[in-house]
């Protein structure tokens, strides 16, 4: 059976209403939630981007969601000796309820240090250091490694959760999606990409999870208004959703679309059964979990849409 769950953007909800809106998502029934992890948001108007260890730790802490980083990028910004130690507090906090979702990243979020951003094969040869190297550090032992991407040098994280901690791979074409199925306790992805999903599980029985958005409003041009305003740029980033470095730029893709072609691709208003038509798609190639995000402020009318009107139809 699918479980959905809700997927909280940090990219526009302040880390106060992401707790908030995780809060009221439990008190609807979810009993899973994915957030972002971004040092920039996609558009300026989205206008957030917190340090989603904090926020997963407030979540932690008031809630008993299972929770997933969507996804956290362990290869440039922050070196995974840290992040290791970071998702071991977390799994810690909420113990059994943590899964470390990670990726190869974008270079909207991973440039800021200066480093160049190299090819895919590149990044995921990243990846794979970068996972070896927690899982290293999750063993409770002095680790002293000398890969060719990261150097760690007699560390040992001493506050570890009792659990392993699951890592799920974001996996975008055949070549992620392979290494997810090799080193990768599940395979994650924001497309209901049917293909992809059947690469992996032919390789592994981990768990998938995908993620997709909506945006609930009393009417539907007021949805469109909000979707366009924040997302404008959804569905057509193409390849340049992981090579763009700046947000303005995501603003400029935008421009060529418009809001009723991006509700053809996003649901937008309270028809729930435009929505179910949307989430379907994510059912029908396969998925074990399902994230929604409502995209706008209003998350406690778009929690309230998807618990009461939306999953009963599904």
């Amino acid at each position: 059976m699918t479980t959905f769950g809700i997927f909280l953007s940090g990219e526009e909800l302040n880390p106060r209403a992401m707790v908030e809106a995780g809060q009221l998502a439990e008190q609807a029934g979810f009993t899973h939630a994915w957030l972002s992890d971004h040092y920039h948001p996609w558009q300026e108007s989205q206008g957030q981007s917190s340090f989603v260890w904090s926020v997963l730790g407030g979540l932690a802490t008031t809630t008993q969601l299972t929770m997933t980083t969507a996804v956290t990028c362990p290869t440039f910004r922050i070196h995974p000796a840290i992040l290791a130690q970071a998702a071991a507090t977390t799994a810690a906090l909420a113990p059994g309820r943590f899964r470390f979702g990670v990726g190869s990243g974008e270079a909207l979020n991973e440039h800021i240090l200066g480093e160049a951003w190299p090819p895919v094969s590149i990044r995921l040869e990243r990846l794979e250091e970068a996972v070896d190297v927690m899982r290293q550090l999750w063993s409770g032992e002095i680790v002293t490694h000398q890969g060719r991407y990261y150097t760690v040098h007699n560390a040992k994280i001493f506050s570890l959760p009792e659990e392993d901690i699951p890592v799920l791979i974001s996996g975008f074409g055949p070549e992620a999606t392979d290494l997810a199925a090799r080193i990768g306790d599940g395979w994650m992805s924001t497309s209901p990409d049917a293909d992809g999903h059947a690469q992996f599980k032919s390789k592994n029985n981990g768990v998938t999870q995908a993620g997709l958005k909506i945006c609930w409003a009393p009417t539907e041009e007021e949805a469109k208004e909000t979707a366009f305003r924040l997302w404008s740029h959804s569905g057509m980033g193409g390849q340049a959703s992981q090579d763009v470095p700046m947000w303005h730029t995501f603003e400029s893709i935008g421009e060529n679309n418009t809001p009723d072609r991006l509700a053809e691709k996003v649901a937008c208003g309270p028809d729930p059964q435009i929505a179910v038509e949307r989430i379907r798609e994510y059912v029908d190639a396969g998925f074990d979990e399902i994230y929604i995000a409502q995209m706008g402020d209003n998350q406690a009318g778009g929690i309230r849409f998807l618990a009461e009107e939306v999953l009963p139809l599904l």
